[in-house]
C-alpha cells in the first residue's frame, strides 16, 4: 500500500516509507557482507596464482551473465512477484557464499573451484541486481520519491564499498579468507528478513511469453532516445573506468609496495568519493541537471583514473580514486534515475535489466579485457588507456546534450 509522501526538500524522505526503511537496513548489512567477500575473493586469487588474467576472468564471471541473461531476466522479472523472486536469490547467494567459505576452511579451493563459485554468482547476479532495482518504485510507493529512492540506495551500496575493503583488508590479515565467506553468508539473512516484514502492492505483470515480453522491452528501450543514449553510456564507463577494481591488487603490491590492507584502502578511497556522489544526487530531481551530471561524471572518471596510472604516491591514489569514485557514481545514479523516471512501470523490469546489464555486464567485459592487457602491457598502461577512451566518449556524448534535452523535455513521467 502506498504511503503519503514525505517532505520532498528532505534528502532522506524514501526513508519516511516503512518498506523502504526495511529494506534499507536488510541491505546495509547484505552489502557490507558482499563487498568484504568481493575484496577477500580477489586477495584469494592473486596469493594463490599471482596472476593477472585470472583476477580478470574470476570478476569477468561474476558479472558476465548479466550481459546476456540479464535482458532475458528482466522479461521474467515482469511476469513474477519481486518480491518472492528476490528473496529465494539472496537465499542462492547465501548457500553460495556458505559452500566457498567450506571449500576454503577444508583447504579444497583452487583456480577451478574459484572460477566455478565466480559463475555461480554471475547467473545469481543476473536476476538479484535488476530485481533489487526493479523493486524500489513498489518499496517507496510514489513516482516521486523514486529518485531520491535510487539516490540513496546507492549511497548505501557504496558506504559499504568504503567499509567493507578496509574490514576485509583487516579480516583478511587476521582470519583468512572463508571468515570473509562465511560472515557475507550470514549477511544475506538481513536481507530476507527485510523483504519478508515489508508489504507491497502486487506491480503489473507482462501478459504473454517471455519471449514477447522481451522482445516489447527491446523495442522500447531502442525506440526511446534518451533511453538509448543514457544506456550507451552506462555501458561506455562500466567497459572502459571500472575495470580498475581488477586491477588494483597489482597496483596495492607492485606500485605501493602493499599488502591487502593496501588493497583495502585504495578501494576503499573510490567509495568515500562515490557515497559524496550519492548523497549530492539525492537532492537533484531535475532531467536537465542529470544528463549533466552525466557528462561531469565521465569526464572526472577519466582524468582521475589517468592520474592513478601515473603516480607512485599512495596518498595521490587515494585521493584520484576518490574523485574517480564520484564521477563513476554520479554518472551511473543519474543514468538510473532518468530511465527510472521516464519508464512505464509494467515494462520496469526490463528497462532496469538492461541498465543493470549494461553495468555489470560491461563491467565483466572491461575486467577481463583489462586483466589480459594488463598481462601484456602493465596494469599502469592499462588504466591509461582505459582513461583516455573514455575522455573521448565523453566529448562525443556532450555533442548529443542538446537533442537529450529536448527529446526529455518533451518526455513527462510515464504513468504507473
Amino acid at each position: 500500500m502506498a504511503e503519503a509522501s514525505p517532505p520532498r526538500a528532505s534528502p532522506l524522505r524514501a526513508l519516511a516509507h516503512r518498506n523502504f526503511r526495511l529494506y534499507f537496513a536488510g541491505q546495509g548489512v547484505s552489502i557490507l557482507g558482499t563487498w568484504i567477500q568481493t575484496v577477500a575473493l580477489s586477495w584469494l586469487v592473486y596469493r594463490l596464482t599471482g596472476s593477472a588474467a585470472l583476477l580478470g576472468i574470476v570478476a569477468f564471471l561474476g558479472q558476465a551473465p548479466q550481459l546476456v541473461v540479464g535482458p532475458l531476466a528482466g522479461a521474467w522479472i515482469d511476469r513474477h512477484d519481486r518480491r518472492r523472486m528476490l528473496m529465494a536469490v539472496q537465499g542462492l547467494l547465501a548457500a553460495q557464499a556458505l559452500v566457498l567459505s567450506m571449500l576454503t576452511f577444508a583447504g579444497l579451493v583452487g583456480p577451478r573451484v574459484i572460477v566455478a563459485m565466480a559463475l555461480l554468482l554471475g547467473l545469481a547476479n543476473s536476476f538479484e541486481t535488476p530485481l533489487r532495482q526493479a523493486l524500489l518504485g513498489q518499496l517507496v510507493g510514489t513516482r516521486a520519491d523514486l529518485g531520491n529512492a535510487i539516490a540513496l540506495n546507492a549511497m548505501l551500496f557504496n558506504s559499504a564499498r568504503f567499509v567493507g575493503p578496509p574490514v576485509a583488508g583487516i579480516l583478511v590479515a587476521a582470519f583468512g579468507e572463508a571468515v570473509c565467506f562465511a560472515l557475507n553468508a550470514v549477511s544475506f539473512l538481513a536481507l530476507i528478513g527485510a523483504l519478508a516484514a515489508v508489504r507491497v502492492t502486487a506491480s503489473p505483470r507482462a501478459p504473454g511469453s517471455i519471449g514477447s515480453a522481451f522482445r516489447e522491452g527491446i523495442a522500447y528501450a531502442w525506440g526511446s532516445y534518451p533511453t538509448r543514449v543514457l544506456l550507451a553510456m552506462v555501458a561506455f564507463l562500466n567497459l572502459l573506468a571500472t575495470p580498475y577494481v581488477v586491477l588494483m591488487p597489482i597496483f596495492a603490491e607492485r606500485v605501493f609496495g602493499g599488502d591487502a590492507r593496501t588493497l583495502g584502502w585504495l578501494l576503499g578511497a573510490a567509495g568515500v568519493g562515490s557515497v559524496g556522489a550519492a548523497a549530492f544526487l539525492a537532492t537533484r530531481r531535475s532531467h536537465a541537471t542529470l544528463i549533466g551530471y552525466v557528462a561531469l561524471g565521465c569526464g572526472v572518471a577519466a582524468a582521475s583514473l589517468a592520474v592513478v596510472s601515473h603516480t607512485e604516491r599512495l596518498a595521490l591514489a587515494l585521493g584520484a580514486l576518490a574523485a574517480a569514485g564520484f564521477g563513476m557514481t554520479a554518472t551511473n545514479v543519474s543514468c538510473n534515475t532518468t530511465l527510472q523516471t521516464i519508464v512505464p512501470e509494467r515494462l520496469r523490469g526490463r528497462v532496469v535489466s538492461l541498465f543493470t546489464s549494461a553495468l555489470w555486464g560491461m563491467h565483466a567485459v572491461g575486467g577481463l579485457a583489462a586483466g589480459a592487457v594488463a598481462s601484456a602491457a602493465g596494469a599502469g598502461a592499462t588504466l591509461a588507456g582505459g582513461a583516455g577512451l573514455l575522455a573521448a566518449v565523453t566529448a562525443w556524448y556532450v555533442t548529443r546534450l542538446p537533442a537529450l534535452r529536448r527529446a526529455l523535455a518533451g518526455a513527462a513521467p510515464a504513468a504507473p
